[in-house]
């Protein structure tokens, strides 16, 4: 591995960083995004028995908002309940987008690092591709084994690249599609909190 990077010069030390970020990236994502502490289970029910009972008290929508990105969104309901529907809900879809935006936390520097991957391994090859040619000129062709080794060389920029950026884009598209799971997920709990709030309100308890 060492002679690989030696092989590779200088253009593999930004190569290198990309990828310890990128591992980084997708350690913290995957700990962040369990989803457990998403969508704790049988909050959404524990929610709706609160909002029958009339126990809706402001430390329990506070403690609710600090539980989970699912208890910031029925929290951010309960705050409007006794608003009409379509105010509620759209709370719901503001706080929605936020709570989407803070679970995509570093999504987008690891898209970044897919798409710049190759770019610095194609950068890292034509470097090292000038400097044999400029050697050529200097030294004349010599042995054609050297040569070829030292194309060999100059395309370990070029694997390095693909092999930081294919598991980068490979995970962005995973942790996407598991925040958007997350987020129907979401929408249900709130819709089903929103049907009880409504019973609630065309029924109130005396």
């Amino acid at each position: 591995m060492l002679e690989l990077v030696k092989a590779g010069g200088w253009p593999m030390i930004p190569l290198l960083l990309l990828a310890v970020l990128a591992l980084a990236i997708v350690v913290e994502r995957f700990w962040s995004l369990r989803r457990k502490e998403v969508l704790p289970p049988g909050l959404g029910d524990e929610v709706r028995r609160w909002a029958a009972g009339g126990q809706l008290d402001p430390a329990h929508i506070e403690s609710l908002r600090r539980n989970s990105p699912l208890g910031a969104l029925l929290a951010a309901a309960l705050d409007v309940r006794g608003r009409p529907r379509d105010v509620i809900r759209e709370r719901i879809e503001d706080t929605g987008r936020y709570l989407v935006h803070r679970m995509e936390k570093f999504l987008n520097s690891l898209g970044t690092i897919a798409a710049a991957g190759p770019l610095l391994g194609l950068f890292g090859t034509v470097v090292g591709m000038i400097q044999m040619f400029l050697g050529i000129l200097d030294h004349g062709v010599g042995d054609v084994n050297q040569l070829a080794g030292g194309i060999g060389k100059a395309l370990v920029c070029t694997a390095t690249g693909m092999v930081v950026a294919v598991p980068a884009l490979f995970f962005h598209r995973y942790f996407r599609g598991r925040i958007s799971g997350y987020v129907v997920d979401m929408e249900r709990e709130a819709g089903r909190l929103l049907d009880v709030l409504d019973t609630r309100t065309s029924h109130p308890q005396g």
